[in-house]
């Protein structure tokens, strides 16, 4: 049963309950959940692995429904690195992503977008680039002196 517009919205509260609905729309091949999430904007953007920059809901839209067409994506974000301000929310995300009908899995580094909107936190970018298990660390340098 497909969600209203509200219910979308109580459940886009925060940009962690927009990402989960993202993981969850790449992983059951739901197009129009998936669409349901990005902001309603002409400028949003996706870069597939390898892929050029998409710009706008239905060139979006035409990419993700090629790449369902093999079937739902096996993603899963393994660590998150976040930076909030105000209404603007950046994930740097590894992903881990099970291969087509294949047992190896392949690893991307990802950077997600949110931006807080009237109907609750929404994508605005999702640029995915080829990576492996070691990136996104989670070290924190230390400043030291400066003087």
């Amino acid at each position: 049963m497909p969600r209203s517009a509200a219910q979308t919205a109580a459940l886009l509260a925060s940009p962690d309950d927009t990402e989960a609905q993202f993981y969850e729309a790449l992983q059951h091949a739901d197009l129009d959940h998936l669409m349901a999430l990005w902001a309603d904007d002409e400028e949003v953007a996706c870069v597939h692995p390898g892929g050029p920059r998409i710009v706008g809901l239905p060139a979006i839209r035409a990419a993700f429904e090629a790449v369902f067409q093999r079937g739902a994506v096996s993603v899963h974000p393994e660590r998150v690195r976040r930076l909030h301000s105000g209404d603007c929310a950046i994930h740097h995300v590894l992903e881990r992503v099970q291969l087509h009908g294949e047992a190896q899995q392949a690893w991307v580094i990802a950077t997600n977008v949110y931006l807080k909107t009237a109907l609750g936190w929404r994508l605005v970018l999702h640029h995915a680039s080829p990576g492996n298990a070691g990136d996104v660390q989670e070290l924190v340098a230390d400043a030291g002196t400066l003087h």
